[in-house]
């Protein structure tokens, strides 16, 4: 069985890694692949990156106000991946992309099973970091 109080420590944890998880991936495809990132690829990564260091020093000890800190940085993160989703499907018009110069944002790079892409890698683990620590609230404060 797990301990009610150990609860908030493991959603937390698991937010770490998928943000550490998601910071090696991006790492890797633009390091080792090649693969240049766009501009909303760049914003993406400057919500991701430091959420690593946020979510690992809230988690030793488990300090209930990394919520303050990372939320931000986890909303942010999941307004920009969703709205480069939205580019990537055509809902939103590439006249209001920020990519003027460089990568276009619309390039497909990675495609996999035919509709997982990059942006859509990045806005699900947004998701899961945002459902993970609002989670982790919610059971520490029971």
């Amino acid at each position: 069985m797990t301990n009610k109080n150990n609860t908030p420590w493991a959603l937390v944890f698991g937010a770490w890694l998928i943000a550490a998880m998601a910071t090696l991936g991006a790492l890797f495809m633009s390091e080792i692949m090649g693969f240049a990132p766009c501009v909303l690829c760049w914003y993406q990564r400057i919500f991701m990156f430091p959420l690593v260091f946020v979510l690992a020093a809230g988690l030793f000890p488990l300090d209930p106000k990394v919520l303050r800190y990372a939320l931000p940085l986890a909303i942010g993160g999941l307004l920009v991946a969703g709205f480069h989703v939205l580019l990537m499907m055509g809902i939103i018009p590439e006249t209001l992309a920020p990519c003027r110069q460089g990568i276009p944002c619309k390039t497909i790079q990675v495609e996999w099973f035919g509709f997982v892409t990059i942006p859509l890698l990045s806005f699900l683990a947004f998701l899961t970091i945002n459902v993970l620590l609002l989670a982790s609230t919610i059971r520490s404060s029971k």
